[in-house]
């Protein structure tokens, strides 16, 4: 296994769910466009289908993750000496220099969490790896089809109004041209570089977007009564 792809098993394994970004008009202005390759796989049907697939066919593993997630949390209570919910080097290098039996327990269960998580992650990347296959193509028609000249970054842009974003427009094309993809790759397959690091911008963009509708659920805070 690469040591890529061991980076990319720290992060959190999300299950897809719609995800909550506005629509915006696809129209370019005087030929300039930008777009957003991670959202628009991420708001492809093929992407949400392929980890909602995956959700289901790993939810035993993923029962466990959280299970020993659990269990890994209550270990490293244990070595926060000062109660502070943070578990700082400084407490670690204490535990070392202690040689703690906690340490090893921790390592167990990091390396259980490690075996459960990758055959999904596997299987998500491979699903990413098949949709992004096609950006290119998809990209290359809505430029044709919006006669445009420039695309840039998001981030290159101090201000753009919104008609400027073609992400939706890629979108609808990548739905187009891949409408369902695989979730089982071959018993030898190794994710590209730039699918490990796609990958981890989308496990991100899931990520805030359920901290996002977790917050949008959560009741007011009250308010004290005036007097």
């Amino acid at each position: 296994m690469t040591r890529l792809f061991r980076t990319a098993l720290t992060l959190l394994t999300v299950t897809a769910a719609p995800l909550a970004f506005g629509t915006v008009a696809t129209a370019q202005v005087s030929g300039i466009a930008t777009a957003n390759p991670t959202i628009a796989i991420a708001k492809t049907k093929a992407f949400s289908a392929a980890y909602s697939q995956i959700g289901t066919q790993y939810k035993s593993s993923f029962d466990q993750i959280d299970a020993r997630n659990k269990t890994l949390n209550d270990l490293r209570a244990q070595l926060d000496t000062d109660k502070n919910k943070q578990l700082t080097q400084e407490e670690l290098d204490a535990a070392v220099r202690a040689k703690s039996p906690v340490l090893k327990s921790m390592e167990t269960e990091e390396t259980e969490i490690q075996k459960l998580q990758t055959p999904a992650i596997k299987a998500q990347m491979f699903a990413v790896e098949n949709i992004f296959k096609e950006y290119s193509n998809a990209q290359q028609q809505v430029v044709s089809d919006k006669k445009i000249s420039v695309i840039l970054s998001p981030d290159a842009f101090i201000y753009a109004p919104p008609q400027t974003d073609i992400t939706d427009a890629i979108t609808a094309v990548l739905d187009t041209r891949v409408p369902t993809v695989s979730t089982t790759p071959p018993a030898d397959w190794q994710p590209q570089r730039n699918t490990i690091s796609l990958h981890q911008q989308l496990q991100q963009l899931l990520m805030a977007s359920a901290r996002n509708q977790a917050a949008q659920q959560q009741p007011p805070a009250a308010q004290p009564a005036s007097r």
